[in-house]
């Protein structure tokens, strides 16, 4: 398992996925950093972990909208994509809780 460091919000996030599949989980890292972001112009610094829930509803609404427009289209990532980003999803999931508890 490889570990990659992602920035979110200005600050850094050890997260571990797949080996080979660091690069996916950069780019997927700057995706949310963008939605967390945006959320924290809008509404101002709630915390991290309120801007997190708020930037993956984002995403999951941008998800649900492209899946509406194209009912039809079937996931085209492998399954070791897949499995990769799932651990990374964990981890940061796991990251979030920490921090949760020291709240």
């Amino acid at each position: 398992m490889a570990t990659v460091t992602v920035e979110i919000n200005g600050r850094p996030y050890a997260v571990g996925c797949a080996d080979g599949q660091e690069e996916r989980v950069r780019i997927l890292a700057k995706q949310f950093d963008g939605h967390v972001r945006q959320v924290a112009g809008e509404v101002g610094h709630v915390g991290d972990i309120r801007l997190f829930l708020m930037a993956g509803l984002l995403l999951a609404d941008e998800l649900h909208e492209a899946r509406l427009a194209n009912p039809a289209a079937e996931p085209q990532a492998p399954a070791a994509t897949t499995d990769g980003v799932a651990e990374a999803l964990n981890a940061v999931a796991a990251r979030l809780e920490k921090i949760a508890q020291g709240l």
